[in-house]
Order: structure tokens, then C-alpha cells, then sequence
């Protein structure tokens, strides 16, 4: 079979169960030729060996199950960077951008802004002295390291940190900043745990945020890893615990990012409201949705 015949007959079997049944076949072949997608295009006749054949077809066949083509292929795009994803780790997605470019633009108004209400309140910040204190920040359930490796690779001279309550999970963050040459503090833990007596100038976290009985568990992301998903309490559970440890790591000024579901937006705001976070305010996605809620602390 040539490519060109190869895709039409993936396409017929993915359309049924995927929106992007062309795309996702593009890839798959692509993955399992190391090839661009482009070559596709300038190859459509050229004639497949009956291993790859055979090969991409059972891909296709598990992705007509559901499983995401990020783990069938083995990575994943986030901010301009390819990130290895296993099974093992939540697959980033376009809308978790946002709190790589919120953290850049607090960070940069913090430092360069002083004068602004919220920053110039009489003792230190912990932005003061940036010129020759690197500014500080962690990122909470850390997964692939996509969050805080998008920031390294922004801002080389930050001191990023990150944790995970899964080795595993830990262990592909590892190879991802090996990968990208990102020096990255990586520790196992829960939330805040690891980091007893350190303060950040940034604290920014994608937790589990997922209702248990949200109906979409048994789409697709049935695939993901539960526990990087669920959360009690209808999905706040672990946001709550980030904002009730946060202060004791912030710097006074500095900022809480979080994000959360769609419908989420009134309760965390409440939560950053009621431990003490002032400029509270919650920022859409691209396709807006209320995603990101953030807080600055100034006690």
C-alpha cells in the first residue's frame, strides 16, 4: 500500500470516533517512520513495507479506542517545546499555556512595576532585589515538567523547582529537562510538603481538579492517569489544600496561580478570598473558559 492509500484507510476507520481522524493518522505514520508530516505530502505514493503497514494499523486500531495519540506516539507540543509523555503523566495541553504566560507577565510587572499598588508596600517583596536574586518559582504536581520547563527555557535565570507524588511521573520530568537542558529542582511529595521552609516568588500548579463523578471520566482521558485527574469535594479538594499551604511559601507580593475547570472560577476565587489573597482575579483560555485563578500574597 502506498501512504496516500495507508491514510484513507486509517481515516475511514478513525472518523467515527475522532475529530481529528486525519490528523491523528498523519502523526501515527509519520511517528512510526520518522518523518515529518510534511513528508507525507511529498510521498503520498511511495509504497509502505508491510511491518510498518501492520504496525500502523494496530495504532490506528488503539486509537479508534480512545487512547490518546500523545501516548501512541510517545510525546507531545506545549509552548514550542516536545515533551516525552508516558502513561504515567497528564498529556499538557494548549489551555495550561496559559500559566506559563501569566507567571512571565506577574513576574515581569512585579519586578519592573514596584510602584504599582500591591508592590511598593513598605518592606520587601522578595522582587526588590531581582538583579541579583534570581526570581524563585515551583511548580506543584509537575507531571511531564511541561510547566516549569516552558519557564526555564523562557527565563533561564529563574530558579524553577517541581514536585510529583508519582516516581514515575518524576522520572519522565527528569528526562524531559535533561532533554531540553533545563536545570530544574525536581523532589517527590505532595504539594508544598518538600519545600519546608522555602518561599517562592511563584507558586503556580495544574492539580487534579476533576469531579469523581464527571461524566467525561469515561471518555478519552479514561487513559490519563486517575489520580492526576480526580479530585473530592467536586474537584476542589486539592485546590484548597495548594491555597491553605501557599502563604507560608510566598514571599510577601508574591503570586498563586492556579488552574481549575471551566466552573470552577467563584469557588476558587472564594478560597483565595478567604486565606487572605488579595488581587484575586481568574484569566480565560484561548477558547474562553475561566482556566487560571491567581492571588497575590502580602502578609
Amino acid at each position: 500500500m502506498t501512504v496516500a492509500q495507508l491514510l484513507q484507510q486509517a481515516i475511514a476507520t478513525l472518523q467515527p470516533v475522532s475529530a481529528t481522524a486525519h490528523l491523528d493518522a498523519q502523526l501515527l505514520l509519520a511517528h512510526l517512520l520518522d518523518k515529518p508530516r510534511s513528508w507525507l505530502y511529498a510521498h503520498d505514493t511511495d509504497t509502505i513495507p508491510p511491518a510498518v503497514q501492520h504496525a500502523f494499523l494496530h495504532l490506528v486500531q488503539r486509537r479508534a479506542q480512545g487512547e490518546p495519540v500523545a501516548y501512541l506516539i510517545g510525546q507531545q507540543d506545549f509552548y514550542g517545546l516536545r515533551f516525552q509523555v508516558t502513561p504515567d503523566v497528564l498529556i499538557p495541553r494548549p489551555e495550561t499555556e496559559l500559566l506559563v504566560d501569566l507567571s512571565l507577565k506577574l513576574a515581569e510587572n512585579s519586578l519592573f512595576s514596584r510602584q504599582k499598588p500591591g508592590f511598593h508596600t513598605g518592606e520587601k517583596t522578595g522582587f526588590e532585589n531581582f538583579r541579583g536574586t534570581p526570581v524563585r518559582a515551583v511548580d506543584l504536581g509537575t507531571g511531564s515538567g511541561a510547566i516549569t520547563i516552558a519557564l526555564k527555557m523562557q527565563r533561564p535565570a529563574w530558579q524553577l523547582a517541581a514536585c510529583d507524588l508519582s516516581p514515575a511521573a518524576l522520572a519522565v520530568a527528569a528526562e524531559n529537562a535533561r532533554r531540553h537542558g533545563a536545570e530544574i529542582d525536581l523532589r517527590h511529595g505532595s504539594w508544598l510538603a518538600p519545600f519546608s521552609g522555602e518561599r517562592f516568588h511563584l507558586i503556580v500548579s495544574n492539580p487534579p481538579y476533576i469531579d469523581p463523578q464527571d461524566p467525561h471520566l469515561s471518555g478519552s482521558i479514561r487513559f490519563e492517569p486517575r489520580q492526576a485527574l480526580v479530585a473530592d469535594n467536586r474537584g476542589l479538594a486539592h485546590l484548597a489544600a495548594i491555597i491553605e499551604q501557599a502563604p507560608a511559601h510566598l514571599y510577601p507580593g508574591g503570586w498563586l496561580l492556579l488552574e481549575h475547570g471551566f466552573d470552577q472560577q467563584s469557588a476558587v476565587q472564594t478560597l483565595l478570598r478567604q486565606r487572605g489573597f488579595d488581587k484575586v482575579a481568574t484569566h480565560d483560555d484561548l477558547a474562553g473558559q475561566p482556566r487560571v485563578s491567581i492571588g497575590q500574597w502580602h502578609r
